[in-house]
Formats: C-alpha cells, sequence, structure tokens
C-alpha cells in the first residue's frame, strides 16, 4: 500500500526541492518586532478613532449618510481585495520593501484624508489607506514567522496582542479627547493627523532596523543577517489568481458593508461565491502547469492551519459584534456620550493586552488548550453581560457593571486571537508564511463584516417590536452559538494533534 502523501512535503515540493536554510536567531530579530508593532498600533487606533469621530464628520463635511457609511466601508473594501496577493508577494520579493511601502503609503494617505476638503476626498483617502494597511499588515505576520521559532514566537505574537489591547482602548478615548479639543467641526481631522509621527517613525526604524532582502545567493552577506527570499523558480505572482481572489472577496463583502435597499444587492454575493470556485479551479490549474500558485491548496490539508482559520474566523464573526452592539446600546438606548461608551471597553481592552502576554508565553506548553481556554472565559463574559443587561432593564443593575462582564471578553480575546495565530501558522512553511497570513487575515475580515451585518440586523429587527435590553440580550445570545462553533473546531483541532508533539516547532 502507498503511503498518503504528506501536505507540508507537497508544499515543499514548490520550491523544487530547495529546503528552507537551517534557522539561526536573527539578532535584531526583537528590534523587528518593535517596528511591526509601531506599524500595527497606527493601524488600530485609526480604525477605533474613525468609530468615534464619525458625527464630527458628519458635521465638519455635511456628510450624508451614505457617505459616513463609505467612510467605513471603503476602507474594508480595500483592506480585504490585497491581503492574500501582497502575503505571496512578501513571500517572493522580500517582506521588509512592501512593508515600509505600506506603511508610508498608510501614512500619506492620513494626511491626504485630514485634509479632505469634502466626503469624496476624504472617501478616496480611506481607500488608498485600506490598500496600504493590506499591504503591510500580512507583511507582520511573516516576519513573525521568519524571525521567530518555538517558544519566542508564542512571546512574539503575545507582544503583538498586547498592542492590539492598548489599541483598542487608546482609539476611542484619544478620539474623544482630540474632537474635544479641537471642536466637533474640525477635531475629526486630527484623528487622521495623529498617524503621522507614528507612521513616520515606523518608517525611519524600518529602513533602520529591518533586514535587507537576499535576492542572489551568490551576495557576499551573512544570511543571518538579511531577509531570504524564495528560489527563482518559486517567485511567481500569480497575477490572474490575485485579480480573482480580489475580485471575490469585494463580491463577498460588499452586500454586507453597503446598505442593502434593493434585494439585487445579494446577487454580487452570489457573483463572489462564483468567482472564488473560478479562483479555486484556476489556482489548482496553475499549479498542474508545473508553476507556483499565489495559494497552494495543499495547505488547507494541513489541519492545524484550515482548523485554525476556520476558528478565527467564527469567532471574528461573533465577538467584533460586541463593541458595536454595546456602543449602540449605551448611546441610543441609555443616553451616554460616545466617549463614555467608549471607556466602557477600557478594563476589556487592558485586560486583553495582558491575557495576550499571558498566552504568548503559555501556547508554546499547553498549545490550543489555551485558545479553548479563552473561549470558555468568552462565553463566560458573554452569559455574564446578559444578566448585567437583563438586570438592569428589572432595575436590579446597574449598566456600568458592563465594564467588569465584558472585561472577560477582553480576557477572551488575548487569550485567542494571538495564540491561535501562533498555532494556526506552526506547520506552514516559511515560503508561505505572508500568503497564509494573509488568508487567514481575510476570513477575519469576512468574518467580522458578515457578522457585525447580520448580528446588528437581528438586533435592529427585535427592537422593532421591543426594547434595547431584549435587543442587545439577542444579539449577545446571536454571538454566544457563534462562539460554541468556534469551540467545537478548537476541540476537533486538539484531538487531532498527536499527543507529545510540541505545540510550536
Amino acid at each position: 500500500m502507498s503511503t498518503p502523501l504528506n501536505p507540508l512535503s507537497m508544499l515543499r515540493a514548490v520550491t523544487d526541492g530547495q529546503r528552507t536554510p537551517k534557522y539561526t536567531p536573527d539578532p535584531r530579530r526583537w528590534r523587528v518586532l518593535m517596528v511591526l508593532v509601531v506599524a500595527l498600533f497606527m493601524s488600530l487606533i485609526d480604525v477605533s478613532i474613525v468609530n468615534v469621530a464619525l458625527p464630527s464628520i458628519q458635521t465638519g463635511l455635511n456628510a450624508s449618510h451614505s457617505e459616513l457609511q463609505w467612510v467605513l466601508s471603503g476602507y474594508a473594501l480595500t483592506f480585504g481585495i490585497g491581503l492574500v496577493s501582497a502575503g505571496r508577494a512578501g513571500d517572493i520579493f522580500g517582506r521588509g520593501p512592501l512593508f515600509i511601502i505600506g506603511v508610508a503609503l498608510f501614512t500619506l494617505s492620513s494626511a491626504a484624508a485630514g485634509f479632505a476638503p469634502d466626503a469624496l476626498w476624504l472617501n478616496i483617502s480611506r481607500a488608498v489607506q485600506g490598500i496600504a494597511a493590506g499591504l503591510f499588515n500580512p507583511q507582520t505576520i511573516g516576519m513573525i514567522q521568519q524571525y521567530f521559532r518555538g517558544a519566542e514566537r508564542g512571546r512574539a505574537f503575545g507582544v503583538f496582542g498586547g498592542v492590539v489591547g492598548v489599541s483598542v482602548a487608546a482609539g476611542p478615548i484619544l478620539g474623544g479627547l482630540l474632537i474635544h479639543w479641537f471642536g466637533v467641526a474640525e477635531g475629526w481631522r486630527w484623528v487622521f493627523f495623529v498617524n503621522l509621527p507614528v507612521g513616520a517613525l515606523a518608517v525611519v526604524l524600518a529602513f533602520l532596523w529591518l533586514p535587507k532582502p537576499l535576492l542572489n545567493s551568490n551576495r557576499q552577506r551573512d544570511p543571518a543577517l538579511a531577509e531570504p527570499a524564495l528560489p527563482k523558480q518559486s517567485r511567481d505572482l500569480d497575477m490572474v489568481g490575485a485579480v480573482l481572489l480580489g475580485l471575490a472577496v469585494v463580491a463577498v463583502l460588499f452586500p454586507f458593508l453597503q446598505p442593502r435597499e434593493t434585494p439585487l444587492v445579494w446577487a454580487v454575493l452570489f457573483a463572489g461565491v462564483a468567482l472564488l470556485g473560478v479562483w479555486l479551479w484556476w489556482e489548482q490549474r496553475y499549479k498542474r502547469l508545473g508553476k507556483s500558485p499565489m495559494v497552494d491548496l495543499a495547505i488547507f490539508q494541513v489541519k492545524s492551519f484550515a482548523n485554525g482559520t476556520l476558528l478565527v474566523s467564527l469567532y471574528f464573526l461573533g465577538m467584533t459584534s460586541v463593541w458595536v452592539l454595546v456602543a449602540l446600546y449605551f448611546q441610543e438606548g441609555l443616553g451616554h456620550t460616545a466617549l463614555a461608551s467608549g471607556m466602557v471597553g477600557l478594563p476589556s481592552a487592558i485586560a486583553s493586552g495582558i491575557a495576550a502576554l499571558w498566552g504568548g508565553r503559555k501556547v508554546a506548553t499547553y498549545g490550543r488548550k489555551v485558545v479553548i481556554g479563552g473561549l470558555y472565559v468568552g462565553l463566560f463574559g458573554l452569559a455574564a453581560s446578559i444578566l448585567v443587561v437583563w438586570l438592569h432593564s428589572m432595575g436590579a443593575a446597574n449598566e456600568w457593571w458592563l465594564l467588569l462582564s465584558l472585561a472577560f471578553v477582553g480576557v477572551a480575546q488575548g487569550s485567542v486571537i494571538s495564540p491561535n495565530q501562533a498555532l494556526t501558522l506552526a506547520e506552514v512553511p516559511l515560503e508561505y508564511a505572508g500568503s497564509s497570513g494573509g488568508i487567514m487575515q481575510t476570513g477575519q475580515r469576512i468574518g467580522t463584516s458578515v457578522g457585525i451585518a447580520v448580528i446588528t440586523a437581528l438586533t435592529f429587527t427585535v427592537l422593532g417590536f421591543s426594547n434595547w435590553s431584549v435587543a442587545l440580550i439577542t444579539g449577545f445570545t446571536a454571538i454566544f452559538v457563534v462562539l460554541i462553533l468556534a469551540l467545537v473546531v478548537g476541540y476537533a483541532d486538539l484531538r487531532s494533534r498527536h499527543v507529545g508533539d510540541s505545540p510550536l516547532p
């Protein structure tokens, strides 16, 4: 009986038998991580600040509801278009240069957004911001994969997750303060200008500290201090695959980001599913022709990668809606200010940062159990929040008890996202680190967009015949169900792992 093909061996064959050089720790790896987290901080601050600044933008530019919708939707669409292809380009040509280009473009487009004379200019600038974020984000995941191994990789992802928590906490507060200082009419401009010093710092540090691509194997340089490139045979960007996947992602996301005033908008979703099928066919055909596809579909036969990608997509499908619903509940349901509603998430964000650092240290020892434990904590936080809202509706509790119950949701975020990244990419060959990270992030973007659209629609449907307490409880219950599905995937991945295997090679 023939021995079944190992999916990792199938992937290695793409590089024409070449083996990834033996890992030796890069002495500058922690400085590389510092550069990555500076850029991450900038991009995440931008997202949370813009959410707070929408009323100010409406006042300052006299923007319509549709134009405000595209301030968010345009960014989300362009961000999702190029994640996988940008990751693949980084795998081929070197992640450092693409990271610098992406961060520089993000910084310049932030300046353009801040100086926008009208809503059209602002939305074009936001779309460019999305393209830039999609360019540098996959490089961050790829570089962590490249420069860290074993327990150190888990700690690096933990630091990464800690910065996520701090950014989420700082964004709404900083946005509220900037609008308070500079006024409602002009304060929104400063939520974009705040990116300029951070982006400039990230670019300067990247030029100084990021290793340069080692494009020529004959170059006399220490490989430990340079960024390796793929063999010449594998340096194929697969432009047709990139275009097909980009169009498919846009078509799938569009109905969930655009107000669905007509049923015809759902035809775009079906077109997206069809384009996704064409892309899968093309990638298989491209490989049969002996070329290197943008995504070698054999990677989905690596169970840890397939399970981890599905798990995090489900997690984002549910949990990202929590903060949308809480903001609506506090502002529209209870009449609090935007800054007050932002403060509700502060304990959660701090807890997320601490949990991410803890999870980064423990994931090498406990593996998938860290993620499963985080999901249980998230379920507890949701159940406790439902109880607080119900008791508040009965006059038996204060709404500010949500600061405590939602802190458990923050613990879940830190214990799930960063450790899951480390586990999901642990068995992915280095030559596919960027594109694989792009696949994960694309799943997160689709999960976020679909989840927010569906869960908020369910919440507002219930609100039509009930009150905000019942509507919020309904939305949180839907999120609870989605998180149960993610937990099932987590247990499936745990069972598929061999006893005694190291979680992080």
